[in-house]
């Protein structure tokens, strides 16, 4: 199950909407082995793309070292898809090199960058199996 509080679920909905109708993407970074994803970063998508997303190299790199300074690994890896459900396409499995992240999905195929709710959708995806789970939102974690 994915926890996640709900400022971060908001501001991953609402980057997914700004981008709207290209693809947003980043990563909640958490504590090693906590499971617990408490740092938003939002990142390009350097395709600039409706129907794909890819991250920057060189940002992706340097947030990697970030995280590695600070104990950190990526908790949620997240973008969104704006003409489709929000289920894992083969290149976003094919993607997916990270067992431990819980992917997660926004479709804004509905309303795009409009009122309205989205589909929020959250996977463990390992070994090009995928796996859907449930999504928790809480208020804040206890600290």
């Amino acid at each position: 199950m994915l926890t996640i509080e709900q400022a971060t679920y908001d501001a991953i909905v609402a980057h997914a909407k700004r981008d709207h109708p290209d693809e947003a993407c980043g990563i909640v970074a958490g504590p090693e082995g906590s499971d617990r994803p408490e740092r938003f970063v939002e990142m390009v998508n350097a395709a600039g793309s409706p129907t794909f997303y890819e991250f920057d190299s060189t940002d992706l790199l340097h947030l990697y070292q970030e995280m590695d300074r600070a104990d950190e690994e990526p908790v949620v890896i997240y973008h969104s898809h704006t003409a489709t459900e929000a289920y894992p396409s083969r290149t976003d499995i094919g993607l997916a090199m990270e067992p431990n992240a819980h992917y997660v999905l926004v479709s804004t195929r509905e309303h795009g960058n409009n009122d309205g709710p989205v589909e929020f959708r959250s996977y463990r995806i390992v070994e090009g199996e995928v796996t859907e789970e449930p999504v928790s939102v809480v208020d804040a974690f206890p600290r």
